[in-house]
């Protein structure tokens, strides 16, 4: 049930992301218009409006979309079957017929029914539909209509029973819904702020969407995001269930990153200031709160609460000072400016003065409840270098440094007893697991691996690198054959100190093999964009430089191309990801987006094969940046050198802009 909630968090998260588009538009309209009417800010108004108006239709295309197994337009088109059917059986007119009474007589329920809970809902059977049948196989005469194309037909179906249904349970939930909204509206500052407070207790379960959709969506009335761009209801009301998010997305959660970062042991401090400068970068500029929240929310769950908790007051006092600003995507730096200049926002600056003192708050209530209660932030818990619980695994002659790394992992697993699937990504392994707190982790991290990301009990993740294609399979190998781990560990009485003298570590050499000493290289943009820092990229993998050192490119446009002088190495069969190799020697890993190895290679058109001899510049792939934004993905184009050991001089050259041409930084090889 996690997971799926997870998914369909994650789902909503599409529609959701037209939304900054209708927010531009009315911001800009109304800056406009409050210098007089003019044509053409009313043209960008209604522009705006009309996204804000189809919201019910899109979030049944995106959910239906994101929900399916393969993301495929199918599923998509079946969702918006499965909006229309209900939506026009039960409008007012036929819900007259159908009961034999005037319009004006019919249940003012009916008159709510497009509405985006309606929408959610028929994402979410329209999905369960196409997963279930696009596979379908009708007989010969039937054929025509077998697989895909019978999803929308059997939607139409499945929507009229659940119209049937709708038409009896929709009036007493749709009562349940507005008398529960009403309690909250009634409340004012109060109900605000157990709204807000309850909105960030949600997030981890992925049901803050629904509490959302009551609020700030019109599906119990209220319309909140609508009514505020719309410029509608009473000025210092309307955007109360908004506007307490600045304070603490602006200001709030970036001290309260600050001070884990400064709780953080010593020794480990670089490496979580990345972590912590990146999420609060997003926080404050964008509104995206995850990569923080999800940084301390299972390792530290009472600092969540706590959280919660100053979201909510964040919320009361700011409704209760009726200072409004409100958001189409976020309670980011680009939304609270846009909202200046709508007519109905009431002394949004005020909530600036407010932020401040919700920093001093975070800061100081974040670190005395990390010390108080000893709660181990990210980087706060010791550094365990200890193996003396590693298992002790006895190689085969014939095993390759890939066997011998997966045999360890699969000890540290707890065996095919423990291990359920094994999947992977360009860098990572993706394991599913009967139990994520029975492995290992010190002896993961001994046997090379450069992290270990628990998910949740049965999602584990391992970062390994590049190579990681040659772990998987022989980490398969042994699951598939249920490899007794007794046959791995060489017997129960192993000893580790006689296995340390039987395989004595060999020396590192200074310079690794295959690498040609003290030759410069250059490395250049791979797209027309913006030069970022590794710490500003969205995933703390490559943030942290887990993989190695580099940078990324925010690209303008899809027109990738090749950074540096090399040979290609490899092409992930995902496409979302090339290998090359330079003159010298180095690794270099282009990755193309974050989490796209799950769109499957659909918005990549890759230019090269391995073995290919490329310079600077040559387009080695078309990336659809659009589909990749579609699909909830971030679209950085990163550029890592995968073996650092090998560069012992490492100078960045260019920052701001860029294009295929600029030089971005250049390398030293020892």
């Amino acid at each position: 049930m996690k997971s799926y909630m997870q998914r369909l968090g994650r789902s909503l998260q599409l529609p959701v992301a037209v939304l900054p588009a209708a927010a531009l538009l009315v911001g800009i309209a109304n800056y406009w218009l409050s210098f007089g009417p003019n044509s053409i800010a009313n043209f960008l108004l209604q522009g705006g409006l009309a996204i804000l108006n189809q919201l019910p239709i899109l979030f049944a295309v995106g959910v239906a979309l994101g929900m399916a197994k393969d993301k495929d337009g199918a599923a998509a088109f079946a969702g918006l079957v499965a909006f229309e059917v209900p939506v026009n059986v039960l409008k007012p007119d036929n819900i007259a017929v159908f009961t034999g009474v005037k319009v004006t007589a019919v249940n003012p329920a009916f008159n709510q029914i497009t509405n985006v809970f309606i929408g959610i809902m028929a994402g979410v059977i329209a999905a369960a539909l196409y997963n279930r049948f696009h596979e379908v196989k009708l007989p010969m005469a039937l054929s025509f209509f077998s697989g895909k194309r019978a999803v929308p037909i059997i939607s139409a179906f499945v929507m009229m029973a659940v119209s049937a249904v709708l038409f009896v349970v929709w009036p007493p939930v749709y009562s349940a819904l507005v008398a529960f909204g009403e309690s909250i509206v009634k409340l004012g500052a109060v109900g605000a702020g157990l709204y807000g407070f309850f909105n960030r207790l949600l997030i981890p379960t992925g049901l803050h969407q629904a509490l959302n959709s009551v609020f700030w969506f019109d599906v119990a009335g209220i319309n909140d995001i609508g009514k505020f761009l719309a410029s509608q209801g009473p000025k210092g009301v309307t955007g109360m269930f908004q506007a307490g998010f600045f304070p603490v997305m602006m200001f709030g959660l970036p001290a309260g990153a600050y001070a884990i970062y400064k709780n953080a042991r010593p020794e480990r401090k670089k490496e979580v200031g990345s972590l912590m400068l990146a999420g609060a970068f997003a926080s404050f500029f964008t509104g995206v709160t995850e990569p923080l929240e999800f940084s301390f929310m299972f390792v530290a769950w009472p600092l969540y609460v706590i959280h919660a908790i100053f979201t909510g007051l964040s919320l009361a006092f700011a409704a209760f000072m009726h200072w409004t600003a409100g958001f189409a995507f976020s309670a980011g730096l680009v939304d609270f400016v846009l909202s200046f200049k709508n007519p109905i926002a009431n002394q949004p600056y005020m909530l600036i003065l407010q932020g401040l003192v919700m920093a001093v708050i975070y800061y100081f209530g974040f670190n005395w409840a990390i010390k108080k209660f000893n709660l181990m932030t990210p980087r706060r818990e010791a550094i365990d270098d200890s193996a003396d619980d590693e298992p002790i695994i006895t190689a085969a002659a014939e095993d390759d440094k890939y066997m011998r790394q997966a045999k360890q992992i699969y000890a540290a697993l707890g065996g095919f007893e423990n291990l359920t699937e094994v999947d992977n990504c360009t860098t990572r392994l993706r394991l599913q697991l009967s139990d994520t707190n029975k492995i290992n982790e010190g002896a993961i991290k001994h046997s090379g691996a450069a992290g270990v990301n628990k998910i949740d009990d049965h999602n584990l993740q391992i970062i390994i690198g590049t190579e990681v294609q040659f772990v998987a399979d022989a980490l398969s190998k042994l699951e598939n054959a249920k490899t007794p781990l007794a046959t791995l560990q060489g017997g129960a009485t192993a000893d580790k100190d006689a296995a340390a003298d039987a395989t004595p570590a060999a020396p590192v050499a200074d310079v690794p093999a295959g690498i040609k000493r003290d030759v410069t290289e250059n490395f250049y943009s791979v797209a027309e964009g913006h030069v970022m820092d590794l710490a500003d990229v969205p995933d703390p993998t490559f943030a942290q430089k887990m993989l190695g050192d580099g940078f990324a490119i925010d690209p303008a446009n899809g027109t990738i191309t090749a950074p540096v002088d090399g040979t290609i190495e490899a092409v992930f069969p995902t496409k979302h990801a090339i290998g090359f190799k330079t003159d010298a020697g180095l690794e270099v890993l282009l990755h193309m987006g974050i989490d796209t190895v799950e769109l499957k290679g659909a918005p990549f058109d890759v230019k090269v094969e391995v073995g290919q001899t490329v310079k600077h510049g040559d387009v080695v792939a078309i990336a659809d940046l659009d589909a990749i934004v579609a699909a909830g993905k971030k679209t950085p184009m990163i550029v890592i050198i995968t073996n650092m050991d090998a560069v012992g001089i490492m100078k960045f050259k260019a920052v701001g802009d860029a294009t295929a041409e600029t030089l971005v930084l250049s390398t030293t090889t020892k």
